[in-house]
């Protein structure tokens, strides 16, 4: 268990408007890896990258020769949520309107026809972890960490989170993790089914096409 009061974020990972996040798309057989980079190690979900996202998961549904994909990040984290910068600038209608398209993308991933797994190594926070709990199943590095860390700014996710973390942890677990902002770790997402699998850093996008595979009920 990692304590609230950890600091977020590092202090050499401050948010810094001018690093941009990348969708490095590859594939590993039928499987789609999606891969957010960025040059600093802590991948935001910005607007464009939520749109290429949206763009990979129809073409998940419209290519035959694809079964699935995995999402992952960097050796820092999967993903860091929202680039605050970018929300700064927003009016509350487009806020709201943002709120809804990152919500729209959520859904298309958590209804893909074909299964979305997440492999997750570093931080997975916020709008990061919204994207984990869309994805059908989560396989997690020892140093991995998750957390809604909204409720120490006075706001909350808004792209279902507050819907698909109950539903996987329980509503009580939700409602800490929302409101106060604590954060697990890896044995205890595994523990209380925020995860299912922890696996070494090194094989982490193996093992996340591997529960890919057991998730279509392949047995490769």
């Amino acid at each position: 268990m990692i304590s609230s009061a950890s600091a977020w974020p590092p202090p050499h990972a401050a948010p810094d408007s001018a690093v941009s996040t990348r969708l490095v798309v590859t594939q590993s057989d039928d499987i789609l890896v999606l891969t957010l980079d960025s040059d600093d190690g802590y991948p935001r979900l910005e607007r464009k990258i939520l749109a290429e996202l949206a763009q990979q998961m129809d073409r998940i549904a419209r290519e035959r020769g694809v079964v699935g994909a995995v999402i992952t990040g960097t050796d820092r984290a999967f993903a860091t949520g929202a680039e605050i910068s970018e929300l700064a600038r927003l009016t509350p209608p487009e806020a709201f309107e943002f709120s809804r398209y990152g919500q729209s993308v959520m859904n298309a991933i958590a209804n893909s026809p074909k299964p979305v797994v997440a492999a997750i190594r570093g931080y997975c926070m916020g709008g990061g972890l919204d994207l984990a709990l869309a994805c059908a199943a989560r396989s997690a590095s020892p140093d991995a960490v998750f957390a809604h860390t909204g409720g120490n700014l006075g706001i909350i996710t808004g792209w279902g989170g507050t819907q698909r973390l109950p539903r996987l942890i329980g509503k009580s677990r939700a409602i800490e993790m929302l409101v106060t902002g604590r954060r697990c770790d890896a044995p205890e997402a595994i523990a209380i089914g925020l995860a299912q699998r922890i696996v070494p850093a090194c094989e982490l996008q193996v093992a996340g096409i591997a529960l890919l595979r057991a998730c279509l009920g392949d047995r490769r």
